[in-house]
Parts: C-alpha cells; structure tokens; sequence
C-alpha cells in the first residue's frame, strides 16, 4: 500500500459519515441508472424482436422505373448533344412484384438473404355464424413463410400441419377469433367483389402486435389469389437475412441492384424507435442528477477536508512531499468512493432489474407483455461506470488542486484562508 493510498484511507475514515453519504447517492443513481435502461432498452428489444418475427426483417415491393433526363453536353468540335441520366425523384412505381420467379433467384444471389417468402395482401369481409368483420388477408406458401418469421411460435391453438395439407384452412388471429366467435374446427366464410368462399380455422396466433392480433389472417397464396381474382402478380416479398441490425445496408443494396422498393424494418419502425430512443436518453439523463448530486456533496465533503487538514498537509508538504503528492492524496479519496460506489451501484442494480423481471406486469397496447422486460447489456454498466466516474473526478478535481496550492509556511504561521 502507497503512503499516498494509506493517507487518503485515513482521512475518508476522518470523515466516515459525510463520504457514506456521497458513497451512497452514486450506489443508487448507478444502480438506478442500469435499472432504467434496462427497462427501456428491454422493452425496445422486445418491441423489436416482435415485429421482424410478425414482418421479417425486409420487404420487397413495388418495381420502380426511374426517369431519364435530358441534359445538354458539349460534344466533339463545338458540336452539342443531349444524353439522358437517371434520377430518384418522379419514380414511376408498378404495384407489387410482376415476375416474382426472376426477382426470387435475384433476391437469393445476395448471401446476407436466407430465405425469401411471397406473399399477397388484400381485405375481405370475414363472416361468421355470430358476425362479420373486416379482416386483413395474407396469401403465404407456409413452408417459405416459415423461415422469414415467428409464426410457427405464435401458433396458441391449433396446427401448423393442418393449414399445410389443407387448401381450404385459414390461421386467424387471437384478436378475429374472439370477435368472431370461432374456435378450432369452425368453419367461415370471406367475401369479397360479391363473391363468398368457406374455409375451416385450423390455427389462431397471437404475434404480440395489437394491430396485427385484431384483423390478420393467413391461407395458402392460391387460395388468396382465387379469392381476390389475382391469379399473377401485386405479391411482395418478406426477407429473412442473416443479421437484422444491418438489414437497412442490404435494403440499398436490394433496391439499386433489383429496382424494386425495399423497406427494412428500421425504416417501417421508424417512429416507434424514436419513442423509444428519447425514453431511453430522457431516463438516463433523470437518473443521472442522483449521480450528479452526490458529486456535489462529495465536493463539499473534499473542501471541508482540506480546510480541516490545513496542518496535515503543512507537515506532509514540510517532511517533503510534493504538490503532486498532496493532490493524489484527495484525488484517492474521489477514486476510492468511485470504485466503492459503482461496484455497489452494479450489484445493486443487477439485483432489482433482476427483482423486476419477475413482477407480473399486463401490458396490452402497441405490443403484448405479461411481466416487465429488461435487457442485460454490459454496456448499461459501463456507461453508469463512466457517468459516475466523471462527475466524481471533477468533485475531487477541484479540492485536490486547492489542497496542493496550499504554501506550509503560511499554514503554519497561521495566516491561511
């Protein structure tokens, strides 16, 4: 142990209460710090993780043509002539896809890609013996859709196989079935243009989505497209990729190389992601006046020390220690609290993010949830560790500075401030 480290130790000690205060304000604003972004980051990931299951990470739409415009050059010998270039603006769109075999063998030379799913998207009117509602109608080959999403796990009632042998089977959602009053083995119709088509429930899924949960059913794409009278064509594609944190990297890659409009799931959920970022920064910067508070109290805590031990720093200065030594010796203090403090905070944050996993939590809105959601993230900690350890440097900065600009012989004389 250091004489610096071992003088520092002794006078944290003088003043045991006043640094068990400071100690204990950045336990907590760590410790609260972790909890709320575990929270936020949580329910985020969650968020996430839910619409790329009920979505896929990519959509392939829309062809688009792109314009040329005529633009005046120079040509040879003063002579000049006109060529045409391409722009982005005044895209010419084609709805959905129209050749979706070439665009699929397309799609699937790009090696981020891992699977690819067609599908056709109308509304019908869903009918039961009890009532009718207006649902949202999606064409899929199972075996394809299988692969881009979650559905095989979304699936609360009913079989995966039964919709994939039977022509005639619908999957609803949780949200139809309860309006509808339908359960397993019923049967209902859809109409659509004045024209009606029966088919049995053998599968209801919930995706978390409430949007999604309260109109979305899938049949088999042939059956979507008798039934809207599409035989080809106005389908789009749902990606799956290998890494969905860079699907908006391969959606520009997709779009310049395919000419069809290519949508990431950043850019569909771009507005729920931004709710959730300016969560995240508002509680981090609410929890980190805790933090900035304790900073505070330790640097009236510091001051009142070296005031205090004027004398002591007179003889540690006249026995020969230097400036730089007496300022070490206040900025251990600051280090010695930091260390103590964020390893508290640390411990005392993974305890009650752990604590509030467990709490039963209803939560039926833009998703669903039946406890809280957190996300364990090593960089929750780090990031308490560097807030912490900032505002406390500076608490100890400044008394450290004034301890080391104190001259022994004016103390000893009696005339220091």
């Amino acid at each position: 142990m250091s004489p610096n480290f071992a003088i520092a130790f002794r006078f944290i000690i003088s003043r045991k209460r006043s640094m068990l205060m400071s100690l204990a304000g950045i336990v907590f604003g760590v410790g609260f710090f972790i909890v709320t972004q575990a929270q936020t980051s949580g329910f985020e990931k969650f968020y996430i993780d839910t619409i790329i299951g009920a979505d896929s990470p990519i959509r392939i739409e829309d062809r688009f043509q792109l314009p040329g415009v005529a633009i005046k050059g120079a040509g040879g010998e003063g002579e000049e002539t006109d060529f045409y270039t391409k722009t982005d603006s005044n895209r010419k769109y084609t709805r959905g896809i129209e050749y979706p075999n070439k665009l699929r063998a397309a799609v699937e030379d790009f090696s981020d890609v891992t699977a690819v799913s067609e599908v056709l998207q109308g509304d019908a009117r869903a009918i039961s013996s009890f009532s009718e509602e207006l649902a949202n109608v999606l064409g899929i080959r199972i075996k394809d859709h299988l692969q881009v999403t979650d559905i095989q796990n979304q699936i609360k009632w009913g079989s995966i196989d039964n919709f994939r042998f039977n022509p005639s089977s619908v999957l609803l959602s949780i949200g139809l079935a309860e309006r509808l009053q339908l359960q397993i083995g019923d049967y209902m119709l859809f109409e659509y243009a004045g024209e009606t088509r029966r088919y049995k429930v053998v599968g209801i899924f919930e995706t978390g989505i409430s949007q999604i949960d309260k109109s979305r059913v899938f049949m088999q794409l042939g059956e979507a497209r008798a039934l809207f009278k599409k035989p080809f064509g106005q389908a789009f594609f749902q990606i799956g990729v290998r890494n969905v944190e860079q699907a908006g990297l391969l959606a520009e890659r997709l779009e310049e190389a395919l000419n069809h409009n290519v949508v990431p799931w950043q850019e569909r959920e771009r507005s729920w992601l931004q709710v959730f970022s300016v969560l995240r920064i508002s509680s981090a910067i609410t929890v980190s006046t805790i933090i900035l508070i304790s900073g505070l109290g330790m640097f009236n805590t510091l001051a009142m020390l070296v005031m205090e031990k004027t004398r002591e720093i007179a003889i540690l200065r006249s026995i020969g220690y230097t400036r730089q030594d007496i300022s070490r010796i206040f900025l251990w203090q600051g280090v010695l609290v930091l260390i103590a403090g964020t390893v508290c905070g640390w411990a005392f944050g993974a305890g009650v993010t752990l604590a509030i996993s467990k709490l039963p939590i209803k939560i039926r809105g833009i998703f669903t949830a039946d406890s809280f959601v957190v996300n364990w993230d090593i960089n929750h900690y780090i990031w308490a560790a560097v807030v912490a350890g900032i505002t406390v440097m500076i608490a100890s900065y400044i008394p450290a500075r004034r301890a080391a600009a104190l001259e022994p012989g004016t103390i000893i004389r009696g005339t220091s401030i």
